[in-house]
């Protein structure tokens, strides 16, 4: 069985005093019940990660703490980097590889995003590899080998026990902040193909992975969203920063 994970993205958002006070808000707007069905991970900036890992364990929050990116490289001459095994240190448990962000603006090659990947997994950290299509590939038809494409490059070398344990992400970029999203059955059907694929490559491990959906997800689109059997939670960039609506999607069947 694949627990749901809702996802909070807050990008480059946040002081580590709001951090403190978004995490505080969020865990008194969720209850037992909620955390038993949902998984739920906050990813801040890295200069809020102390701060808020700290309020989690000083609160005995049950909330996860994620980070945006890493370096391949356990350490060396990287002005401006961070290590998964700094990471680590944080009690960080989850890392987002590969954003479209990080691949359109920062210039991230596949090559760079299955190397941080490994160094995730080396960490004994979970990868929240994201895969997705522009605006040009979708009108061209383009998506499944976009999305394809992709998974096979990020997970090159893996092995499927390390597969069996990630969780990937798929966010159409013409999606991402505009206020589209994709319909309930297109992202479906997506997913599907994201399991279907990583299944060709590692196995029956396939339906062990975790597939989120990204982009504009809100209150009002999210429970047709969970409804589709291969979509297992959601990837959430500027809902997430208010902890009322994030927490109205964490608690999406109510």
């Amino acid at each position: 069985m694949r627990k749901n994970l809702i996802v909070g993205n807050w990008k480059m958002h946040a002081t580590h005093l709001d951090a403190i006070q978004m995490v505080q808000k969020l865990s008194l707007r969720l209850d037992f019940a909620d955390h038993d069905r949902v998984d739920v991970v906050v990813a801040p900036p890295f200069t809020a990660l102390r701060s808020t890992q700290t309020v989690i364990e000083a609160d005995r929050l049950m909330i996860y703490l994620g980070a945006q990116n890493c370096h391949w490289e356990e350490s060396g001459a990287y002005t401006g980097e961070v290590s998964a095994p700094m990471l680590k240190k944080l009690s960080v448990r989850y890392v987002i590889v590969g954003h479209s962000e990080r691949r359109q603006i920062f210039g991230e090659s596949d090559g760079d995003v299955n190397r941080k990947v490994r160094a995730v997994l080396a960490a004994d950290m979970t990868p929240i590899l994201c895969v997705g299509e522009t605006a040009e590939e979708y009108d061209a038809g383009a998506t499944k080998d976009k999305v394809g494409s992709q998974i096979r490059a990020g997970l090159k070398g893996i092995s499927p026990d390390d597969t069996s344990t990630m969780v990937i992400a798929y966010e159409p970029i013409w999606a991402i902040g505009t206020g589209k999203t994709a319909s309930a059955d297109d992202a479906g059907g997506m997913a599907t193909f994201v399991r279907e694929t990583v299944t060709d490559l590692s196995g029956s491990v396939g339906e062990d992975v975790r597939v989120l959906y990204g982009g504009s997800v809100k209150p009002g689109n999210i429970a047709g969203l969970m409804a589709k059997r291969d979509i297992d939670g959601a990837l959430v960039g500027g809902a997430s920063l208010d902890p009322d609506t994030f927490a109205s999607i964490v608690r999406y069947w109510v």
